[in-house]
């Protein structure tokens, strides 16, 4: 991406003062300043329908931005939306920043145990905003090659944050994608733990279109996604877009529904199943999956031990044994704020 924003700064003459043919130029990219990713989520009860249907989003305290949106959707979930449904919540300034200091507050947020993100609008996103960002990407200060360079290197580093920063997080994160998923939105989602989509779902690996390879997250982590090393480097030499059903056939989405009501319900459904369990028990779980991830058997077992040998000490054993033994429901046991 960086790569791409000094390229364009080459051009930069003769591509601002174009007008209309500018704003082509970054529709091709799918990374435009106007896409519309929306998500309208409905709050779904933690335990049952009739919870859900009383149960209204509440705004999370502490969580104010001008790209996202934050609520308190059932107990222990948060809904995080990604909230420029004008602009089909094309990544400005503000979310690249904005995403890391959410999900900073949330890793240290005791209450959530699970999240779920969407986009608001009429899509999950069109990517990144060249139109918002411009001003700082088209020129990148530097009195020479070599300072410029170092320059973007920053750049690059925070860009890549916004979307490790989900991944990092201890939380589970369960994407809920509808309509397009473009550049920037696939970088995001193979940072999620969980994908679900719309039968109207399609994801694009655009960058190429704009003479760049990926540079924040796609190029690594789709191809541990889907296991299919042929299928990734098709997608990202010719940035054809990848249908719902091929999606779900290739393991990049685990669930299809018909619309997006009937996916976020199914959505915060699984996060209050998920939130029911022990949070050392599940975040544990997610961060040593993502170790196995990137180590050898070996390695991941050594890792498990040495993590498990404090772990295995908690009262979240004992009451969730105790559950089993009685016949109760986990839901009904109370686990202690992690």
């Amino acid at each position: 991406m960086a790569a791409a924003f000094a390229a364009v700064r080459r051009f930069g003459n003769l591509l601002i003062p174009l007008g209309p043919l500018t704003s082509s130029v970054y529709s091709v990219w799918g990374l435009t300043a106007s896409s519309n990713l929306g998500l309208n989520l409905r709050p779904m009860s933690a335990f049952t329908q009739e919870e859900a249907s009383k149960a209204s989003p509440e705004e999370a305290p502490g969580h104010s931005y001008e790209s996202l949106r934050v609520t308190a959707a059932q107990k222990h979930v948060l809904h995080v939306q990604l909230n420029r449904p004008e602009k089909r919540n094309a990544m400005n300034k503000a979310f690249w920043r904005e995403m890391v200091v959410c999900f900073n507050k949330i890793a240290e947020d005791s209450d959530c145990r699970v999240v779920v993100i969407s986009g608001a609008g009429k899509m999950f996103s069109s990517g990144i905003d060249l139109m918002d960002m411009a001003s700082d990407l088209l020129q990148p200060t530097g009195d020479d090659s070599a300072r410029i360079s170092w320059h973007l290197h920053s750049l690059l580093t925070r860009y890549q944050e916004t979307f490790s920063v989900i991944e990092k997080c201890p939380k589970p994160v369960i994407a809920a994608i509808h309509g397009g998923c473009i550049g920037g939105g696939v970088d995001l989602i193979t940072a999620c733990d969980i994908r679900y989509s719309t039968r109207d779902s399609f994801f694009q690996v655009k960058e190429v279109d704009v003479g760049l390879a990926a540079d924040v997250g796609t190029l690594q982590r789709l191809p541990k996604v889907i296991g299919n090393q042929s299928l990734v480097n098709e997608l990202a030499y010719t940035a054809r877009k990848m249908m719902a059903d091929e999606a779900l056939e290739s393991g990049l989405v685990s669930r299809l529904f018909p619309d997006k009501e009937s996916m976020l319900d199914a959505a915060f459904t699984l996060a209050a199943e998920i939130s029911s369990k022990s949070p050392v028990a599940v975040q544990s779980t997610k961060i040593n999956l993502i170790y196995s991830r990137d180590h050898s058997v070996m390695e991941s077992l050594n890792y498990m031990k040495s993590w498990n040998m404090s772990m295995l000490q908690t009262k979240d054993i004992m009451k969730s044994v105790q559950a089993a033994i009685e016949k109760k429901d986990l839901k009904t046991v109370s686990f202690s704020k992690l």
